[in-house]
């Protein structure tokens, strides 16, 4: 990465901890059980989540922790995103 890179990424995933933080409440099972009708917000982190969950499927990890990183994004979605989006990578 770029210089330039390094020093954006992290302002805009502060900027994506700011905008998403009045977002955190229900869990992903609560906001499936919801659905679309919750808001905005909290469609984008249902979509966002599905999103990692594939991408944890995908991953060539053992079974094990494949699990604990889908238990993290399902008991907490918004801070899971940005776990993974940090370390799970």
């Amino acid at each position: 990465m770029t210089r330039f890179q390094h020093a954006v990424l992290p302002l805009l995933m502060m900027a994506l901890v700011v905008v998403l933080a009045g977002c955190a409440g229900p869990t992903f099972v609560d906001r499936i059980n919801i659905g679309f009708s919750a808001s905005i917000c909290g469609s984008v982190i249902l979509i966002l989540d599905i999103l990692v969950l594939v991408q944890i499927a995908g991953t060539s990890w053992k079974f094990s922790r494949k699990a604990i990183w889908a238990l993290i994004i399902i008991f907490f979605p918004v801070g899971g995103l940005i776990l993974w989006w940090l370390f799970g990578k």
